[in-house]
């Protein structure tokens, strides 16, 4: 099985293209920091190339920008090339079957926001004006 899921800052803005046939592929880099720390207290961070196909890359060109956290599901590809001078090189591409955007926007500016790790405090709601109650005056017998 070829499964990988990471969640990481985008490093670069998206680069939506299209294939000559007309199919949107969209280009773009995410940040993941490893959940441990070098010997000198450093946080490593990898680096992944991701590639998303059809209305997935349109939608990520859309609404992601350098910065934005994601989460992305998919497939690790690997592929061998040959570089400028010849040398046989090798990439690893992975191949966005989903991805979730973690980053909100304000709906003010436009301008992307990390969500906050725990729940916003309520307000409380505004107090309701209770209904008047009238007086009643019963000298009666109470029946019990």
């Amino acid at each position: 099985m070829n499964k990988v899921f990471l969640i990481g800052n985008l490093t670069r803005d998206p680069e939506l293209t299209e294939t000559g046939s007309g199919v949107s592929v969209c280009h773009f880099s995410i940040a993941v920091n490893r959940s441990y720390t070098s010997q000198d207290g450093e946080r490593q961070t990898d680096f992944f190339n991701c590639t998303a196909w059809r209305g997935l890359a349109d939608t990520v060109a859309k609404y992601v920008k350098k910065g934005s956290k994601v989460a992305v599901s998919g497939s690790v590809q690997i592929r061998t090339y040959e570089d400028n001078q010849g040398q046989r090189r090798t990439a690893v591409d992975v191949i966005c079957q989903d991805v979730e955007f973690l980053t909100t926007r304000n709906a003010e500016n436009g301008d992307y926001y990390d969500a906050p790790s725990t729940a916003p405090e309520r307000s409380n709601p505004p107090a309701r004006k209770k209904p008047a109650l009238e007086s009643f005056d019963d000298d009666g017998d109470i029946p019990f």
